[in-house]
């Protein structure tokens, strides 16, 4: 298996049509849960980072940019 660092894009689902059937507590629950796996990723970017002896808090945007939605 390849290292490397996982992009929002490798993991995210498009999920455009499905959302406009989902009620109000069906779509709170969906970004919940896409916001804790967003959390949990940039977690792991971080601890990847550290066991490689770099800084993660000097990680430049474009690290970060990588991550986010729509990149």
């Amino acid at each position: 298996m390849t290292e490397g660092l996982v992009l929002f894009k490798d993991v995210s689902v498009d999920f455009s049509q499905e959302w406009e059937c989902l009620d109000s507590d069906q779509r709170d629950l969906y970004r919940n849960v896409i916001l804790e796996n967003y959390n949990n990723l940039v977690s792991v970017d971080v601890v990847s980072l550290l066991e490689q002896g770099e800084e993660p808090w000097m990680v430049g945007r474009e690290v970060a940019g990588d991550l986010l939605p729509g990149k």
